[in-house]
């Protein structure tokens, strides 16, 4: 199993992180604790030694099942991350109370790696006026918490302030090769790594959109390994980069544990060929982005209640990947019904003020229609 050094921790942990947060359930969608304990299991025995729960992991159930199933394991035989749920904390007493409930919930009397979960501007200015970093220094001291840091979403400029706010333990981005500049981004891991702090990366397959595409994607990465797996080289990936300390996989199946531990059994970095295909994938899948939406948010509101951004951002997703199941919780939970594009009435408010001069009611269409006909589903 590989190994990473933090020298900032004088700590050594395995590169493979088991994030716990997409276990296997059962017909109720409750974990199905023996296949999830099995799991586990495989993974410690071949070496991995970073456990990542958080507070709301499977609706709080994550937790609790991760505390039994590591209790039987030497509790210096491993590191346990989990995070405070930032979002339900009001005062620094609610940082005491949610954190001894987790304690309980862990079954142990510390946590290893503690962050402050899914930060962004507005959760990471609330929790300074709060003090909450002096809270979690005072657990320190008591010896119930080792290492501090943080889980990031949001822009490249918030990241930045966030990191240069203090000196911090660790931190977590996402990243992957389709977004290394989304977020903090590539930018993001250079500016930590030059401060010399240990860097965690979840999503590093994007949810599973870089382990599934369609056949042609497909075929270019078996030109370059017939035999590994295609979501093993977007590992490879994020763990060629040696700022990178731990990369989490959220699995699901024996068989994803077991094709993890074979790609971090004898990690290798990506090669300067495979490297170069992965780039050039990479502006095979951008070329299929149906429209240039970049976000901004001009359009909005809609007077129809049409999250038109959002809306494009799951068609162009779908059409790049060619594969719904990679937008179908976004285009039917996040979005949902009323903020779908069937509900534009073609007022043209928002093409008025679009700065990319997008056709924005025709697209709107066409996104509809595209994600209703499910056309790559498999």
């Amino acid at each position: 199993m590989e190994k990473r050094a933090l020298e900032k921790l004088g700590i050594e942990t395995s590169l493979l992180g088991f994030g716990c947060m997409r276990f296997p359930t059962d017909a109720e969608g409750k974990i199905d604790e023996a296949k999830a304990e099995e799991m586990i299991d495989k993974a410690i025995a071949a070496g991995v030694n970073y456990i990542d729960t958080a507070y709301p992991y499977h609706d709080g159930a994550s937790e609790p099942f991760v505390g039994k199933v590591m209790k039987k394991y030497q509790r210096d035989s491993f590191y346990l991350a989990t995070k405070l749920p930032v979002w339900l904390v009001e005062t620094a007493e609610d940082i005491d109370r949610i954190f001894e409930e987790q304690l309980t919930r862990l079954q142990t009397d510390y946590i290893d790696f503690y962050l402050l979960h899914a930060m962004n501007k507005e959760r990471f200015d609330k929790m300074k006026a709060i003090g909450c970093l002096d809270v979690l220094e005072a657990k320190r001291a008591e010896g119930k918490i080792k290492y501090i840091g943080f889980s990031f979403h949001d822009d490249y400029e918030v990241f930045e302030e966030a990191i240069n706010e203090r000196d911090w333990d660790f931190c977590q981005i996402q990243l992957n090769y389709m977004d290394a500049n989304e977020q903090a981004g590539l930018k993001g891991y250079e500016l930590a790594a030059s401060k010399g702090i240990p860097v965690v990366v979840m999503e590093p397959v994007k949810g599973g959109s870089l382990a599934v595409f369609a056949e042609d994607i497909t075929n270019e990465f078996k030109k370059l390994d017939a035999d590994a797996s295609v979501a093993s080289f977007a590992l490879r990936w994020v763990g060629s980069l040696p700022g990178i300390k731990v990369i989490l996989s959220g699995m699901t199946t024996m068989e994803q544990v077991e094709d993890n531990l074979k790609t971090f059994g004898e990690f290798k970095a990506l090669s300067e060929e495979e490297a170069k295909a992965i780039d050039k994938i990479v502006d095979t899948l951008n070329s299929r982005i149906q429209n240039g939406c970049t976000g901004c948010r001009y359009c909005m509101p809609c007077p129809a209640g049409v999250d038109i951004p959002a809306c494009f951002r799951a068609w162009n997703t779908y059409h790049m990947y060619q594969n719904y199941h990679a937008v179908s919780w976004k285009w039917e939970q996040e979005i949902g019904e009323e903020k779908q594009a069937k509900n534009c009435v073609k007022c043209g408010k928002c093409e008025a003020v679009c700065p990319q001069k997008i056709s924005i009611r025709e697209d709107l269409a066409k996104a509809q229609k595209d994600l209703d006909e499910k056309k790559y589903i498999f």
